[in-house]
């Protein structure tokens, strides 16, 4: 008898494999609502907005980790407000097993509101080992930034990645979101000739409004010109649309070279929500 063919996962297919999501402390009930689309095991960052504070972050961390996913929270480095704020922080997710794997990031407030500037200064305290930290993200602008000039950044990642080598903590980088493959795949270039062999989750926006998705690219100084719209799959003549990701999956898996780019994931921002985000994930994969 011929045994049946042993079908190959499609490009797109095997880039989506241990795709991460990202949630707010206000998304508990979304979060639930949109588990059975959700992989156990998925990796779920916490984010950390001003606007919430440590219980709310808690919570949700443990949200996360009761519905059989693994809580990623962020440490907002300038929103810190003393050493023993983050210490309390930790403590706390310490106690909601939520420490294995931190996402440090300087944050978005100007001046920093305590005596962390940045993620290096969070990592280089000598806290997180303390309290579980195993493994720690980092950002990544395959865009550049809006404050902070192309070689400032390159120095700064190299900077967090020494430093998290010399603390025995694991490395890996999320990127901020864009629509263009094209720098994506020269950023990863660059980073690995630099010598960064960290895994790496290209951050996608989930499926959302197109105005939507527009302020949030100008909110981090995202490219949305109109021919990189057009490739991403929306017009900026029609803002009453909405988007998914699909085409950008689909070229950048095509693209991808383990070679190359190295070890390459997503990360996906739910900027139309985390149940509207994985409900097509589950679909795409599908």
């Amino acid at each position: 008898m011929t045994p049946d063919p042993v079908e190959t996962p499609s490009a797109p297919a095997r880039l989506l494999t241990g795709f991460s999501l990202e949630m707010t402390g206000k998304d508990i009930g979304a979060l639930q609502e949109a588990q059975p689309s959700i992989p156990p095991g998925t990796r779920v960052n916490v984010t950390f907005l001003g606007n919430e504070d440590l219980p709310m972050r808690v919570a949700a961390a443990a949200a996360v980790r009761a519905g059989g996913f693994v809580p990623v929270p962020h440490i907002s480095a300038r929103r810190l407000e003393s050493r023993e704020d983050l210490g309390k922080f930790l403590v706390a997710l310490e106690e909601a097993d939520a420490t294995r794997e931190l996402f440090v990031v300087g944050g978005d407030p100007v001046s920093p509101l305590g005596p962390f500037p940045d993620a290096l200064s969070v990592i280089r305290s000598g806290l997180l080992p303390g309290h579980g930290v195993r493994a720690v993200s980092i950002s990544g602008y395959p865009e550049g930034h809006p404050d902070i000039d192309t070689g400032t950044l390159w120095t700064a990642l190299e900077d967090k990645i020494q430093a998290l080598d010399q603390s025995g903590l694991e490395a890996s980088i999320t990127t901020q979101f864009g629509f263009d493959v094209a720098p994506v795949l020269i950023w990863l270039e660059e980073l690995r000739s630099r010598g960064v062999s960290a895994p790496v989750r290209i951050g996608v926006p989930g499926p959302a409004g197109v105005k939507r998705l527009l302020g949030y690219a100008r909110r981090f100084g995202v490219a949305s010109s109109a021919g990189i719209a057009h490739k991403y799959g929306f017009s900026l003549s029609n803002l009453l649309g909405t988007a998914g990701p699909g085409r950008f999956i689909q070229d950048l898996a095509q693209a991808l070279s383990p070679t190359t780019h190295g070890d390459v994931r997503l990360h996906f921002y739910t900027f139309g929500g985390i149940k509207t985000t994985a409900d097509w994930v589950h679909a795409y994969r599908s």
